[in-house]
């Protein structure tokens, strides 16, 4: 029998993981001031009526080439846009405006919801950048970020018309596993939202490429996950590639977001 808890616990088997959030929030702070200071920030930017409902909006001295927009992990429940900042520094000095948003957080939102909140925050944040769209999300931010590239997609036709790209790193797209594990106690799914909300039961869209990005270091089940949405997906659409990191785990996947010459962040906004 397979253990759900074990399969999506990646701090357990991640030495050092205890100091990361401290690490993440330090830096994203230090990044925050760094553009307020330098008059490249607009912070706290609302989209919807929950407490949640804010993105940060941190933008290059020159005209944007488009919108990058960054969707944060933590398994639906956990943490915000505040521990993510710095990670706009690649895509920023590539000459893009970077958004990141927070989100309704479980249990006080089913993923049902989540998902519907973030693709009204990146119509919000469209109606501010002008330019191709770009979108990137980790863990389950991955999730989200694929979800809108879904043929369903919960976006508007105008903001789908943008989306040029997505990048979707170490993300969740077969959510059944999720509601055999403890976790399941406050994200509340049921089997039909399980269902409802993978995107491996969805059709891509046929005009928005794709990237899973994935670390080769990584827990067996997010390698597998990775796996499994490209080998559907790929089936459906000449536009999905992956990419599986060597010497990256499931937190360090994202760090190259934050420099501007790395792979990851080429990817992300290839013109």
């Amino acid at each position: 029998m397979i253990d759900w808890n074990d399969a999506f616990d990646n701090s357990g088997y991640i030495p050092g993981s205890d100091d990361l959030i401290e690490q993440w929030e330090n830096k994203a702070a230090a990044y925050r001031q760094s553009m307020l200071a330098a008059d490249c920030a607009e912070l706290n930017v609302g989209y919807g009526d929950e407490p949640r409902n804010k993105f940060d909006l941190f933008k290059p001295k020159k005209e944007s080439k488009g919108l990058v927009f960054f969707v944060h992990g933590g398994f639906w429940h956990m943490l915000d846009k505040s521990y993510w900042s710095h990670l706009a520094k690649g895509a920023v000095d590539q000459g893009w405006s970077v958004a990141m948003p927070s989100y309704t957080l479980a249990p006080d939102a089913k993923i049902t919801q989540i998902t519907q909140q973030i693709a009204i925050a990146i119509g919000a944040a469209a109606a501010m950048v002008e330019g191709p769209i770009r979108l990137v999300g980790h863990s389950a931010g991955g999730h989200l970020v694929t979800r809108m590239a879904c043929v369903d997609s919960p976006m508007t036709t105008t903001t789908i018309s943008r989306v040029s790209g997505v990048v979707s790193i170490s993300g969740i797209y077969d959510l059944r596993p999720l509601t055999l594990t403890k976790m399941n106690q406050v994200l509340g799914l049921t089997d039909d939202e399980a269902i409802a909300e993978s995107p491996v039961f969805y059709s891509p869209r046929q005009d928005i490429p794709i990237c899973f990005w994935v670390g080769d270091e990584e827990r067996p089940e997010f390698l597998r996950q990775n796996r499994l949405i490209c080998e559907i997906w790929s089936n459906n659409s000449n536009h999905v590639d992956a990419c599986y990191q060597t010497g990256k785990h499931h937190f360090s996947v994202i760090d190259d977001l934050a420099i501007a010459n790395s792979r990851l962040t080429q990817l992300l906004t290839a013109q």
